[in-house]
């Protein structure tokens, strides 16, 4: 096994590097140098929502000397490089050479694409360090990097989340001692030699971490989650307009990434916050001015309705492959056209999508009601943020009890869609209240709720699908010529869904069951804790 790098920061000083290397490592060892100066492009790449830093993973695309190299390193120690040229990003992971690093970054990252979250230019001199034999026992490497914007800076938007980027600025020298094989322990005699002397001070943050602090980034800054944290007794308006606000804050974050088409889950985020907005608006009515909820309630429909169109195209394409391997009676090739189909439809929906993000009624939108938002006046008082919570969550685990309990086996569809709503609307009201909730009890009623969500939703989206599938179906041989053979597998393609729709209508009343007897033994209003109930 390798003998580890050692890695320093050398401070300001009037003296040359190499010049205070060499005093400082004399008379015992002699400093050399190896080749002329070069300079790199280093390019830090993560999703959005920071999804490599939390798997403890950290991707570098480094270019200079006509080559490329791309690094995967990991909190283990864990290193993969391969050889890359010409890439250019945002990309998603399956644009990586194929081998173990796509295999990894694929799994994490998902569909989420691959952005120049920080970026810098270095100037690298390669030193030898050699003992009285002459013989090169480490290699010195000295790197003076300059921070630049990085070019998906846009990407934040102007909406408050992140301060505006500062200009390039210089990252601390950085000095890396590395092992020639057999040397080991020479160079960790070089290292402690260069700490006795303070030339370098042992490096506490990486250079990916000094350039996100000139992008004046911090991992997890994003995730899409809803940050609101409440007080328990703070006015009750004023923990919905906290809520509110934040919710606003990730629309406005996801807009630029929209609009760019960089990947499918701004508009999914976006779409979220927009979902959650509604269901604020409606959970917390009585808190809120009327006329307020009443015109909001109706702008924020419309956005919804808007974007609905390519966000349900994005769900096919994103299961067109599975949709394909579930073939059996015909061929993906039979699919094809059905793809096609599918991506002259999303092309025309984000058209119109993208029209209308940057329309004046958009705009108009978000600005009033940031505005309408910081200048409510506080209301009455009397009426905490912990009873608010109480009240709701109260409320909505009732309608989705009542609405479970009616159901039986011969109930039409619409009642599993409409306890669908309600599930939605109690799983909202647990994220906006969650600051005030006991950690344990919230995260087990999550997950109980989130098995009945999925069941439902799964119902749901096969009832819808198979309508869709038909529908576009009929819409294709309406266009133009659509060979038999793809409407056969379209068929069979319908069959496959409704299936899974039958699955999932008689795992129904078993997950209800389960969410039901886990909110009667423990009802969601006691989980609000910070004041007498």
């Amino acid at each position: 096994m390798e003998a580890p790098s050692h890695d320093f920061v050398i401070g300001e000083s009037a003296e040359p590097v190499t010049q205070a290397l060499r005093k400082a490592l004399a008379p015992r060892f002699t400093v050399v140098a190896d080749a002329r100066p070069h300079t790199r492009r280093h390019t830090w790449l993560e999703t959005f929502d920071w999804r490599l830093q939390r798997a403890g993973m950290t991707l570098e695309y480094v270019t200079g000397r006509g080559c490329g190299e791309l690094v995967l390193t990991s909190t283990d120690g864990e290193r993969v490089s391969v050889p890359a040229q010409g890439l250019r990003w945002p990309a998603l992971a399956d644009t990586l050479p194929d081998g173990l690093m796509r295999a990894r970054v694929g799994a994490v990252a998902s569909v989420r694409a691959l952005l120049p979250t920080a970026e810098a230019l270095s100037t690298v001199r390669r030193l030898r360090a050699c003992n009285a034999d002459e013989k090169t026992i480490a290699w010195l490497t000295v790197d003076h990097a300059r921070a630049i914007v990085p070019t998906a800076a846009g990407l934040l938007g102007a909406n408050g989340l992140h301060p505006p980027a500062g200009p390039a600025g210089d990252l601390p020298t950085r000095l890396t001692v590395t092992p020639v094989r057999g040397y080991g322990t020479q160079a960790d005699r070089i290292a402690a030699r260069l700490a006795d002397t303070h030339v370098g001070q042992p490096a506490l943050a990486t250079p990916f971490q000094a350039a996100l602090a000139v992008a004046r980034r911090w991992p997890g800054d994003y995730s899409g989650k809803l940050e609101a944290r409440l007080d328990a007794a703070m006015p009750a308006r004023l923990a919905m307009v906290t809520v509110l606000a934040d919710l606003l804050t990730t629309l406005e974050t996801n807009v630029p990434g929209t609009l760019r088409d960089v990947d499918t889950e701004f508009l999914h985020d976006l779409r979220v916050a927009v979902r959650r907005t509604r269901t604020a608006l409606k959970l917390g009515a009585a808190a809120l001015p009327a006329e307020v909820v009443q015109h909001y309630q109706a702008e924020f429909k419309w956005l919804g309705d808007v974007t609905t169109p390519t966000r349900d195209l994005d769900v096919y394409l994103l299961d067109y492959p599975a949709m394909a391997d579930s073939l059996v009676g015909a061929t993906p090739a039979d699919l094809a056209p059905f793809h096609d189909y599918l991506v002259r439809r999303r092309a025309a929906e984000r058209r119109h999508m993208a029209r209308t993000l940057r329309s004046a009624r958009f705009a108009s939108l978000t600005s009033t009601w940031r505005t309408t938002l910081t200048g409510m006046p506080p209301g009455r008082a009397g009426r905490s943020a912990a009873q608010l919570a109480r009240d709701t969550l109260a409320k909505a685990q009732r309608r989705v009890l009542a609405g479970g309990d009616a159901i039986t086996s011969d109930s039409p569809p619409e009642s599993l869609h409409d306890l669908r709503k309600r599930c939605k609307e109690l799983r909202y009201a647990l994220e906006f209240f969650a600051s005030l909730c006991d950690p344990a009890g919230y995260r087990q009623a999550v997950r109980g709720l989130k098995g009945l969500q999925d069941c439902l939703g799964a119902y749901q989206d096969s009832s819808v699908q198979h309508e869709e599938i038909r529908v576009m179906a009929a819409q294709m041989m309406a266009s133009h010529d659509v060979p038999a053979d793809t409407l056969l597998a379209l068929g069979e393609l319908a069959g496959e869904v409704a299936r899974q729709g039958h699955d999932a209508r008689r795992e129904f009343a078993g997950r209800f069951a389960e969410f039901a007897a886990l909110v009667r033994r423990t009802p969601l209003r006691t989980l609000v804790t910070g004041v007498p109930r």
